[in-house]
């Protein structure tokens, strides 16, 4: 008996690790870039290691729960797509409850992060829960939901600056707007892979709804992702170092364009999950900058 239940356990934490995509590390890494970077420029360099460790743990955390919230709130659609057909939800091995507990109990352990920070990043916490959970929602009815996604993937942004300096300068909505665009780029080159089922299924995606201009889109998003990230290079007084990183981002994005072109599913979905490097680029560029400037 022992054994048995011992197997069990072991199957039912299995089923949950795969829920919130524990082997796919790259959805929470093209979160924590971005976030880190912003801590790093508010700061002037290392942030300290207590909001290192907050924003580090609370990223993972909320991308955990808001894959949850995700798969339920996609789970009639998810058993059309052949991707997405054996996600644990959909396949019926993991109840709605389940889910939805599971998910809360993340988002708990995240606020319980933020609590140690300061009364501007809690009030703002609230905000970035609201919007991780109605994104998945926004398929229905919104013509380019990873505008949505951006914003929810944005979120930690404007909370590092308020948790070093209390409030939050032009320089952090410059960096949010630069990834709002970067999510537009590669979540769009991620729902170019679905889109033949999105569109049976009736969902609404940017890869949809900018047709035969697909391409063209996402370079156009990852341009202005770089001008606006160029801004915030300039505004913080950033050198060589930053730019040099921005240049190497730029030709990621080249890479990923040749890789799209001819919007094959399998290049598509390279090109998604690649994107953590430019992200873990423009990191390295503000540690460099800000410690050997």
């Amino acid at each position: 008996m022992p054994d048995i239940s011992a197997s069990m356990l072991s199957t039912r934490w299995s089923l949950y690790l795969d829920l919130i995509r524990w082997n796919r590390p790259q959805g929470w890494l093209l979160l924590l870039w971005p976030t880190l970077a912003a801590l790093w420029l508010a700061g002037g360099g290392f942030p300290g290691w207590h909001l290192l460790l907050v924003f580090t743990l609370g990223t993972i955390l909320m991308r955990s729960a808001g894959c949850a919230v995700n798969d339920v709130a996609d789970k009639d659609f998810d058993r059309h797509v052949k991707r997405t057909a054996q996600r644990p939800i959909t396949s019926g091995r993991v109840s709605v409850k389940e889910a939805l507990a599971l998910g809360a109990a993340l988002a708990l352990l995240s606020f319980g992060l933020v609590l140690s920070t300061n009364p501007l990043t809690i009030a703002m916490s609230f905000a970035a829960l609201a919007v991780t959970i109605i994104y998945p929602y926004t398929k229905r009815f919104f013509a380019m939901p990873q505008a949505v996604l951006g914003v929810a993937f944005s979120v930690g942004i404007p909370m590092a600056y308020a948790a070093v300096l209390a409030h939050v300068p032009a320089q952090a909505w410059w960096l949010m707007a630069g990834n709002l665009c970067w999510v537009l780029a590669y979540d769009t080159e991620y729902a170019m892979v679905d889109r033949d089922d999105d569109l049976k299924i009736g969902l609404r995606t940017s890869a949809i709804t900018l047709g035969s201009f697909d391409v063209i889109g996402v370079m156009l998003f990852y341009a202005a992702c770089l001008g606006c990230w160029a801004v915030v290079g300039q505004r913080a007084g950033l050198g060589a170092w930053y730019f040099a990183a921005l240049t190497v981002s730029a030709l990621q994005a080249l890479w990923h364009g040749c890789l799209i072109r001819k919007r094959q599913r399998e290049d598509c979905f390279k090109a998604f999950r690649l994107n953590h490097w430019l992200g873990l680029t423009l990191w390295v560029g503000v540690v460099l900058d800000t410690s050997l400037r």
